[in-house]
């Protein structure tokens, strides 16, 4: 082992990914968590019960004695402690900065407050589809996925594809990415960020050293500050200009198209809704940037089924059909949500929203709130937060219980209505996360009668 004096700040997912990693490479380092029985931390004893673990209020005599300060994302680096080692000239990195200055691979990177997880799942099917080994992950959950250190230690790739929060992206210098794009902007994080512009400007950070970016033509935010920035395309949901993507409307129909060239017919897509024709648009961009072959790239896309969580329907019951969003876990994704269902639908939308807010500002979603729901069920936390942005709109319900609001909203959507969960509103109040709320949400679904 070298002597090397590096602190992994925070355990978890992402700092077991970092101390896998640093113990493959014979690095010796120090764990510190804040929370006295983090998650990961038996995993962490039993693996390697050699090292040092420290729990509790961070000690910044401790962290100022570092060489190196790996902070996992759910921790602010303005938190004073780790300000003050900063201050002291102590290195502050992330797990996807040390694995950028690893990678001797291609990189494409993905941000944005919503639809990177499909965008960065739909492009590597794309690539696998092109023959390539692909190394899928980052911020991204589920099977096929891993935090971006581990993808180091798995099988040679030819090809790595990231989802990249903004947390992650504070810590990282020099991603270097093939391709990089920004997908969309909205309210998130509030409570971690002092305004939007400071959030904008940790996402911006994808591009340092890019290759290229693709640009979002309905997104301002999307574009790079920096003029260096080379960019390949675009991408938006009108009809484009020659070399860049645009959806059209023929005979009633949507079609996704490289200028006036025809590419496909949405109705051939098994996933749903405008919002999932502009991330099937990103997937196609920044597969032409990194030369993937255009048939590879509809096929995997015309086999896509979607992500669980993610505007996914699961049932229709008595012509009401329920969609599970719970991965709607801002204002952004929830007026997306609203939207691209609500225009499809003869009735309206019965909305089940609520949690913890994390600062957002509600009343941006009450035009959209307006226009396609007939009643909020709310529940969680900070409801009569929702509550207050949407009292002029629409008729509002409170609910106790997730469950409780599925029944409700069962008693009172007639045919041709939708229900839908798109909370806008983090989970951790009543649910492990997301995902959990989702399953529950499904279940309580699939016991209506």
């Amino acid at each position: 082992m070298t002597q090397a004096n590096r602190i992994i700040v925070g355990l978890g997912t992402t700092g077991l990914s970092c101390a896998r990693y640093l113990h493959s490479l014979g690095e010796s380092f120090q764990v510190v968590d804040s929370r006295l029985n983090p998650p990961g931390l038996a995993q962490l004893q039993a693996q390697f019960p050699e090292v040092q673990i420290s729990l509790g209020e961070f000690s910044a005599e401790l962290l100022c004695s570092a060489s190196e300060l790996i902070v996992s994302p759910g921790i602010s680096i303005q938190h004073p402690a780790i300000k003050a080692a900063r201050a002291a000239g102590i290195a502050i990195s992330g797990d996807v900065d040390i694995f950028s200055r690893a990678v001797r691979k291609p990189v494409v990177a993905v941000t944005g407050s919503n639809g990177k997880s499909t965008v960065v799942t739909l492009l590597a099917a794309m690539a696998r589809k092109s023959g390539l080994r692909v190394g899928l992950g980052g911020n991204l959950d589920g099977a096929q996925a891993a935090p971006a250190l581990d993808l180091l230690r798995q099988d040679e790739k030819d090809l790595y594809v990231l989802e990249l929060s903004s947390f992650q992206l504070e810590t990282t210098a020099c991603l270097a990415a093939r391709a990089a794009v920004i997908l969309n902007v909205s309210d998130d994080h509030m409570d971690r960020y002092a305004d939007k512009h400071e959030y904008e400007a940790a996402k911006q950070r994808i591009f340092n050293g890019a290759t290229c970016a693709i640009v979002n033509r309905d997104e301002p935010a999307s574009a790079p500050w920096s003029k260096e920035v080379v960019i390949a395309s675009s991408f938006g949901a009108g009809k484009p200009e020659q070399g860049q993507w645009g959806v059209i409307e023929q005979n009633g129909e949507f079609a996704l198209v490289l200028g006036d060239e025809l590419v496909l017919r949405a109705q051939t897509l098994k996933i749903a809704g405008k919002h999932n024709l502009a991330n099937a648009l990103a997937a196609l961009a920044l597969g032409q940037a990194i030369n993937l072959p255009r048939q590879a790239m509809v096929e995997a896309l015309q086999e896509f089924p979607g992500l669980p969580h993610r505007c996914q329907w699961k049932r229709n019951l008595r012509g009401v059909d329920y969609f599970n969003d719970s991965k709607g876990t801002n204002v952004g994704a929830s007026i997306v949500a609203i939207e691209s269902l609500g225009e499809m639908l003869k009735g309206k939308l019965v909305l089940i929203a609520g949690g913890v807010d994390k600062g957002a500002d509600f009343s941006i979603m009450a035009p959209v709130v307006a226009k396609f729901v007939k009643l909020a069920i709310l529940i969680g936390r900070d409801a009569k937060n929702l509550a207050n942005a949407f009292k002029d709109s629409i008729e509002i319900v409170f609910a106790s219980t997730l469950v409780e609001a599925v029944n409700i909203a069962a008693e009172r959507a007639s045919e041709g209505d939708a229900v839908l969960l798109s909370p806008a509103c983090a989970s951790f109040d009543m649910f492990t996360d997301f995902t959990h709320r989702g399953r529950v949400f499904e279940s309580a679904v699939e016991e209506l009668r």
